[in-house]
């Protein structure tokens, strides 16, 4: 008797454990069924969020201009300005202390296409942060540029308030450019660095027109900015553009993720469901054999003690 409350005892255990985990496989489908509200979001409308500043040192290398060298004389236009540089940062040129260019410094150099004032131009060079801190100026480079303008006409210009400027992919990335002096009207052809067809864009005026693009992935893209006015003078602007975000992975590479995830679930959970019938076949037999087989015990036992009467 007390094997069969023990067989019986085992039996029950089972069960509320067999049970518990039929219970904890069917809540995702019946909250699916159900279609129960999810989770607000963390934190809630009504909760008080905290919020900081991340502060770092400003960078402390500064880049250098290695070409041109100084006192080298140009006749004609654009001109490249390259150098060292800490990579990941943004490099900034000046000439003369205004802003004519800048690049992504990658792999430790830089490479910017510029335009140079009429005269003499001192150009330096500085690395900025993410957070629009700069390191210190580069060795200054003097050298002079000669136009083939006539004496007093005026030379044209491209500037822009942003080195810089980023949107996420898929949204439109605007930026204001300014075109000065020359001989108006002007052509501006923008080359955006992503292999896409150029913008072209007719100014009538000298003054501030908006250049936009939409960006496809995320990436970091030096944006060459052309003007042509009446008499044909040229100006160039570099620029750099950031599409936000971090490069997608490709769809193989996305496929083979999703599958090693889901695949470890549906391997761990359909045995289970397998093997606890099997279990619970099993304590049912085994327990069917003791049973049958106490009971011919006491019947041979109980023979015997009739014979002995």
């Amino acid at each position: 008797m007390l094997k069969v409350l023990r067989f019986h005892s085992q039996l029950c255990a089972v069960g509320l454990i067999s049970t518990v985990m039929g219970l904890l496989l069917l809540l995702p489908s019946v909250a699916s069924a159900l279609q129960l509200p999810p989770l607000p979001p963390d934190p809630q409308s009504s909760s008080v969020g905290l919020e900081g500043t991340k502060t770092e040192a400003p960078p402390s290398t500064a880049p250098t201009i290695s070409i041109p060298t100084n006192g080298q004389p140009f006749s004609s236009g654009p001109v490249t300005v390259s150098g060292l540089c800490t990579s990941g940062l943004l490099v900034r040129l000046f000439s003369n202390g205004v802003f004519i260019g800048a690049a992504q410094c990658n792999n430790n150099s830089y490479s910017i296409t510029a335009s140079l004032f009429d005269g003499q131009n001192q150009l330096v060079a500085q690395d900025y942060d993410a957070l629009g801190q700069s390191s210190p100026a580069s060795n200054q480079v003097t050298v002079t540029f000669t136009s083939s303008l006539a004496a007093g006409a005026p030379q044209l210009l491209l500037t822009s308030a942003y080195a810089e400027r980023g949107a996420n992919p898929g949204s439109t990335l605007t930026w204001p450019i300014s075109v000065t002096s020359g001989t108006a009207p002007y052509a501006i052809d923008i080359d955006w660095g992503d292999a896409s067809a150029d913008s072209l864009i007719s100014q009538t005026l000298p003054g501030v027109f908006t250049a936009q693009h939409i960006y496809n992935q995320a990436g970091v893209y030096n944006v060459l900015v052309k003007a042509t006015d009446q008499n044909g003078t040229v100006a160039y602007l570099q620029l750099v553009a950031i599409g936000n975000g971090t490069i997608a992975p490709t769809n193989s590479t996305i496929t083979g993720s999703s599958t090693a995830a889901t695949l470890p679930a549906k391997l761990i959970w359909w045995p289970l469901l397998i093997t606890v019938p099997l279990i619970l076949a099993a304590f049912w037999l085994g327990g069917r054999n003791q049973l049958i087989a106490l009971r011919r015990k006491m019947e041979h036992s109980s023979e015997e003690v009739q014979k002995e009467q």
